[in-house]
């Protein structure tokens, strides 16, 4: 069975993540995309827009001190839904987490229009991030 083209597209996604390529990051992500943040951190919340995104990736980047790492494990997708499973690990004042987590994408046209994220130890992120 051939990979439908929204895995090759979300796959392309996670490897932009990790360069900082926005280029990439813009053509998949929906200008108004509404973005879920789960737990009960600083971060946690919804983020409606990719510069509002953007913004939260930022912060995530500078709370982790830049150690905010995924690990891609497989990726499933059809026209309207995508699924990801990572590997997150981050650090931050000698602290360390590493969870495995799951990525869930409404998607629309191949673009992504809504996020959410569900952590295996929500807790021990919340913790690490404040």
């Amino acid at each position: 069975m051939a990979e439908h083209p929204n895995v090759a597209r979300l796959k392309d996604g996670y490897a932009a993540f990790a360069k900082g390529d926005f280029a990439v990051l813009n053509d998949l992500f929906a200008e108004d995309l509404l973005w879920h943040e789960g737990g009960r951190n600083q971060l946690s919340g919804e983020y409606r827009g990719r510069d509002a995104v953007y913004g939260l990736f930022g912060k995530l980047m500078e709370v982790t001190e830049g150690s905010f790492h995924l690990d891609l494990h497989a990726a499933f997708a059809d026209d309207e839904h995508g699924v990801v499973l990572v590997t997150t690990t981050a650090s931050r004042g000698g602290r360390s987490v590493t969870t495995n987590d799951v990525h869930v994408f409404h998607l629309h046209d191949g673009k992504v229009v809504e996020f959410w994220d569900s952590s295996t130890d929500q807790y021990a992120i919340d913790e690490l991030i404040g």
